[in-house]
């Protein structure tokens, strides 16, 4: 393996490290596994932090792993432009972190959900969304009890005027509606970017939608647009 090295971080709690750590070997990329006690990204291009229920969820979703040692190696690198995708688990990292704006909450109507769902891209300014055309629409799985996306009104109008909602739920055919948003998420919002753009949060599983002889393929695209866009050892 050649490509990009891509390290996925391993919380006490992880349980999508592996298949994200496989998706980036499926689709031509080197994956590095990193421990939550480490201090440095093993010389990584690019970073992922993988679903799961890290500590637990203790306090709230992402409250203790924001604290881990190798969070700050993370915040290091997305300050000099490394990309950086935070995946459910992740994406509540990032947030209580401060490298994303914004919460994750408890769904409406307080249940799990686990299911295929679709999401629209909004917008292709982002590492991991290079190749990808706004209003292209992606299949791919769901599976969290707290992925509702919300923010004060001055920050959700700050993300949405500056384009950096990454991801919407949608219909197949792209429709928003409340019908096809499996968690109440402030204006369908699935995923969003920092204002670079390198660093994504996403309540989706694009890990889990590479291998067309286990699901959907929607995670793909994704994979493609890091791998392209980021030449090994930067």
């Amino acid at each position: 393996m050649s490509g990009p090295r891509v390290a996925v971080i391993t919380f006490p709690g992880s349980l999508d490290d592996r298949d994200a750590l496989r998706a980036v070997r499926l689709m031509g990329g080197t994956p590095v596994l990193v421990w939550h006690r480490d201090r440095d990204l093993g010389g990584a291009d690019a970073v992922i932090l993988p679903g799961g229920f890290s500590y637990g969820d203790h306090l709230r979703a992402g409250a203790i792993a924001r604290f881990a040692p190798v969070m700050a190696a993370v915040a290091e690198h997305a300050e000099r432009g490394g990309p950086v995708l935070g995946i459910c688990n992740g994406f509540q990292i990032l947030c209580e972190a401060g490298l994303l704006p914004g919460a994750l909450t408890r769904n409406v109507g307080l249940a799990f959900v686990c299911r295929r769902i679709h999401v629209r891209c909004e917008t292709s300014a982002t590492v991991f969304t290079s190749t990808i055309a706004a209003g292209e629409v992606l299949p791919v799985p769901v599976k969290h009890g707290e992925g509702r996306f919300v923010a004060d009104p001055e920050t959700l109008a700050r993300i949405e005027g500056e384009g950096r909602v990454v991801f919407r739920y949608c219909s197949p055919a792209g429709h928003l509606g409340g019908e096809w948003n499996p968690n109440g998420s402030t204006n369908h919002i699935a995923g969003i970017a920092n204002d670079r753009g390198n660093v994504v949060g996403m309540m989706p599983h694009p890990e889990h939608a590479v291998d067309p002889d286990v699901g959907p393929t929607g995670g793909q695209p994704m994979f493609e647009s890091l791998l392209q866009a980021v030449p090994a050892g930067v």
